[in-house]
């Protein structure tokens, strides 16, 4: 059943959205539904009436923003050990789409196409973006979770992986 996304946050929330891989001081860190670059992740706002970055507390931002930092950096750890041309992690903070507060994390690699390499993940033809996150991509999500909360320890004691997670 799809109704975890019309709602990603609140489902999220109630713990009934299925690509949440660990709970941080500032939102949820969650897998992308599209893998066409392995290791697509979202940071997603636990505020619900949050639509842009500055509609947080200026401490809230800085605790968003480091969230993403982290979520970049397991991205890079991980996305290296599954594929040697991983190239780097690019950002962003859109929300043109869905009026919630996110931000995107998209690995980049070396045998994407050229002309599209050096763009936004955005130039990518619809049709080249739609690779459902699915079974194969498990091992990774595992590994995704398994890192952000590793990362997090450090400084974020809400950071867990969800109890229904599956495969851990």
């Amino acid at each position: 059943m799809d109704d975890w996304r019309k709602d990603r946050i609140r489902s999220a929330l109630r713990g009934r959205n299925p690509t949440v891989l660990a709970r941080l001081s500032s939102g949820f860190a969650v897998i992308g539904d599209t893998q066409f670059l392995p290791g697509y992740c979202l940071l997603l706002s636990d505020d619900p009436s949050a639509d842009r970055l500055a509609d947080l507390p200026r401490a809230r931002r800085l605790a968003f923003l480091a969230d993403l930092d982290l979520i970049g950096e397991a991205v890079q750890i991980v996305c290296k050990r599954h594929d040697p041309q991983f190239r780097r992690v690019n950002y962003s903070v859109f929300g043109n789409l869905d009026p919630i507060l996110h931000g995107h994390v998209h690995p980049r690699y070396d045998w994407e196409p050229p002309e599209l390499l050096r763009g936004p993940v955005s130039h990518y033809p619809a049709t080249a973006r739609m690779v459902p996150l699915g079974p194969g991509h498990d091992q990774l999500r595992a590994d995704l979770a398994t890192e952000i909360v590793r990362l997090s320890a450090d400084y974020d004691e809400l950071a867990r992986v969800p109890e229904d997670f599956p495969g851990l």
